[in-house]
């Protein structure tokens, strides 16, 4: 059994055994802070000046950039000096050079009449001396942090040359002493804010394409059941109250329908059922125990776990049914798949002979790849991966407390989003949002 008492996944008696871990839970943090810790690889050297303004401001825009883009794996930010630079300046370029600059960022946050923030930045390039542009954000004080985000993202892509996901939110499990919360927050688990409350646990949470719905599993009935949650009313609709248990939705990638797991018809079986509710149809009939379905952004096909070899294994078949691949074959134990946005790469959790649960991840590019361990940790769970499919959000014991921890792909750069005490669980990384 997992050390952090997780239940197994295969196992149709399984959700009490969660529940019964999450009972002796501590209380949780619902806000987080980021340490940046590790060492990356081909990583672009930042100088990210203190705005003018911003230290009369309810946040520093420069500091929240610099902390997303380290938390990227694809930067290292430089020391200033303490030189405060806005928008207008035309700064030394050559000088930011000789400390080892490749870009510059500078910028202002200025207070308005109505009570808004005006945040303005400009991006420089250093080395060739081009200036690389910037915008401007009126937002309300609520919203300096996602202004502060959306310059990140504007920063990744000029120098990068792919969307950058800062912007986007994150939902993520805890139990308080009143009970269970499902929170949704800011990529960098900031702002948290409590999406469902409930006296009996929550698990699963998954987004939909749009990122306005999330569907979760719940308690409250005593037994396992879907329901979907629109985040911006805060309106429930129930989907999946079937004999047995009701578990593990994933939402297709048109948003129309969700995969699930059911065992009204004995055993655990997968099953798709629309959106809306309706009646649910069976994607196979064997004698296997499948659950845990994820889709691939391109709709075509669902990877899954399955006992199918004898333990569980993830394997994947098409979208609409048919016959099954197994995809993983390094270790006797391997669970919880999340597939990248762009295909490329598998995360799962596999157990070790120890009997650690760690984050792998595998190169579905690379004809019999191997899988690469991206943690040192022993009770890894729940990887997501963020849309823009460098980065994977997961839930560990680091410290002996429980955490949500981001890895870069590579496994580079782990950051910690630390919370003092409690069972933080499930973490689901959102989509892209509508700018």
């Amino acid at each position: 059994m997992n050390p952090r008492s997780r239940c197994h996944p295969l196992d149709l008696l399984g959700f009490l055994s969660f529940v019964a871990a999450m009972l002796f839970g501590a209380p949780a943090q619902a806000q987080f802070r980021v340490d940046v810790s590790g060492v990356g690889m081909k990583q672009l050297p930042i100088a990210i000046a203190p705005f003018r303004g911003e230290d009369a401001a309810v946040q520093k825009p420069s500091l929240i950039a610099r902390a997303d883009l380290e938390r990227s794996g694809q930067f290292v930010a430089l020391g200033t000096d303490g030189a405060v630079l806005d928008e207008l300046s035309r700064p030394n370029l050559s000088g930011w050079r000789q400390q080892g600059a490749d870009s510059l960022v500078t910028g202002s946050v200025t207070r308005l009449a109505d009570g808004r923030y005006d945040l303005r930045f400009r991006l420089w390039d250093v080395v060739q001396n081009q200036d690389l542009g910037g915008e401007q954000y009126a937002v309300t004080p609520d919203n300096l942090r996602w202004a502060s985000h959306r310059m990140a993202d504007y920063i990744f892509e000029k120098l990068t040359g792919d969307r950058g996901a800062f912007s986007t939110r994150i939902a993520y499990v805890t139990r308080s002493v009143k009970g269970y919360d499902l929170w949704v927050a800011e990529a960098d688990g900031e702002n948290a804010k409590s999406a469902f409350s409930s006296t009996e646990p929550i698990i699963s949470p998954a987004w939909s394409p749009d990122g306005a719905q999330l569907a979760y599993v719940s308690f409250e009935t005593r037994k396992p059941v879907v329901y979907v949650h629109d985040v911006g009313s805060g309106k429930k609709r129930l989907v999946a109250n079937f004999r047995g248990n009701n578990s593990a939705p994933a939402w297709s990638a048109d948003g129309r329908s969700l995969a699930l797991t059911l065992s009204r018809d004995g055993g655990s079986q997968l099953n798709v059922i629309d959106a809306a509710g309706g009646e649910p149809r069976r994607l196979g009939r064997t004698g296997n125990i499948d659950t845990e379905p994820v889709y691939t952004a391109d709709g075509r096909h669902i990877y899954f776990v399955s006992d199918a070899s004898g333990s569980p294994q993830i394997y994947k078949m098409p979208a609409n049914g048919g016959t099954a691949e197994r995809v993983t074959f390094a270790g006797k134990y391997n669970i919880s798949p999340s597939v990248s946005a762009d295909g490329r790469w598998l995360a799962y959790v596999s157990s070790d002979l120890d009997g650690s649960f760690r984050l792998h991840v595998l190169d579905l590019t690379v004809a019999n790849a191997s899988p690469l361990a991206l943690t040192q940790t022993t009770a890894d769970e729940s990887p997501s991966f963020s849309p823009n499919s460098r980065m994977i959000i997961y839930a560990t014991q680091a410290k002996g407390q429980e955490a949500l921890m981001t890895t870069t792909v590579d496994g580079k750069i782990q950051s910690p989003l630390a919370g003092k005490s409690g069972d933080i669980r499930e973490p689901a990384w959102g989509p892209f949002l509508k700018q």
